[in-house]
């Protein structure tokens, strides 16, 4: 059976869900490890047929662990099968959830030297009542200006689930 490598740097949980939900699609043919990059600096990319990596964008940023982590491991994601995607509310509206049209992607692959064979972007969810003040605060301004949900006592989910799944069968055929 093959070996999947299922890297996260994930704030608030959704680009967990989204891997957890492709560990479940490739569990016939992968044995998935599913592993919090922030956690995990010195994994041995290379005992893996295939890596992924998920992660999310706060206050327009991914997480600067996650770019360390690609620096030093850059040999390594290079000569693996390997994809990435990228998880945010942007990407709810339907002209900003691809890799084309995303700016997030856009800057992570400007910003990376890692440039990964499969590319994808999820809209994240909306959870406000689990967010303390400040960041509550925050994403109802960031929402108010983009024309998003600002009612702070919803949750909201926007992963398109039908896209993950068809991630997950293009990671597998890799």
């Amino acid at each position: 059976m093959k070996k999947a490598l299922l890297l996260h740097s994930s704030r608030e949980g959704q680009t967990i869900k989204i891997l957890r939900y492709i560990e479940k699609e490739l569990a016939d043919t992968h044995q998935c490890e599913l592993v919090d990059l922030h956690e995990t600096p010195d994994i041995d990319v290379t005992q893996y047929d295939k890596v992924m990596i998920g992660a999310s964008i706060r206050y327009g940023h991914l997480n600067k662990k996650l770019y360390k982590f690609i620096d030093k491991h850059l040999s390594e994601l290079d000569k693996a099968k390997t994809a990435f995607f990228c998880v945010n509310l942007t990407a709810r509206k339907p002209e900003k959830d691809t890799p084309e049209t995303s700016v997030y992607m856009k800057k992570f692959l400007t910003l990376s030297p890692w440039q990964p064979k499969l590319l994808d972007v999820f809209a994240g969810a909306l959870y406000y009542p689990r967010y303390k003040f400040f960041d509550r605060v925050m994403i109802q301004f960031i929402m108010k200006m983009t024309g998003g949900e600002t009612d702070p006592t919803k949750e909201i989910e926007y992963t398109n689930w039908a896209r993950v799944k068809l991630l997950s069968e293009r990671f597998g055929s890799l």
